[in-house]
């Protein structure tokens, strides 16, 4: 197997890093919260009245934003259609279960919990990047699937 590099695109990983970096500042700065996807969309459901609005502009960017780049440069992204729905599903569920047990997902322990130094967040982040490594080395090696 061959490593692929044709799709680095590092300036454009450099401006979305940067981009997320200040969305979460901002969040922090003039709401208070922390920028974790997973306590967002849980709040949608689960939170007052006064806080659902945020909450779900918040999710709305997301959306809105990923489509709107895509609109404006087609092509730009090509996801990969050939895995198995066998592998997707239950790695959907599997998402979601961590994401409840680790008290986060990646954007809140990863990106939020390790810019203020969060030791608990920085073992989640540590624990995230390797389950993926080990998934991927599995996947791939082990199901045979590319």
């Amino acid at each position: 197997m061959e490593l692929n590099l044709e799709n680095f695109t590092p300036f454009s990983a450099l401006i979305g890093g940067m981009l997320i970096g200040l969305s979460a500042t901002l969040l922090l700065l003039l709401n208070g919260r922390i920028a974790g996807v997973s306590g967002i969309m849980n709040g949608i459901f689960l939170s007052p009245k006064q806080e659902k609005f945020w909450r779900i502009a918040f999710i709305a960017g997301l959306f809105l934003g990923a489509v709107s780049f895509q609109l404006m440069n087609p092509g730009f992204f090509s996801p990969r259609q050939e895995y198995p729905l066998w592998l997707l599903i239950p790695g959907g569920f599997l998402v979601g279960f961590g994401t409840r047990m680790g008290s986060g997902c990646t954007s809140g322990h990863g990106i939020c919990g390790i810019a203020i130094l969060s030791r608990r967040s920085i073992f989640a982040t540590l624990t995230f990047m390797a389950s993926g490594m080990l998934s991927v080395f599995l996947i791939r090696f082990g199901l045979g699937v590319v």
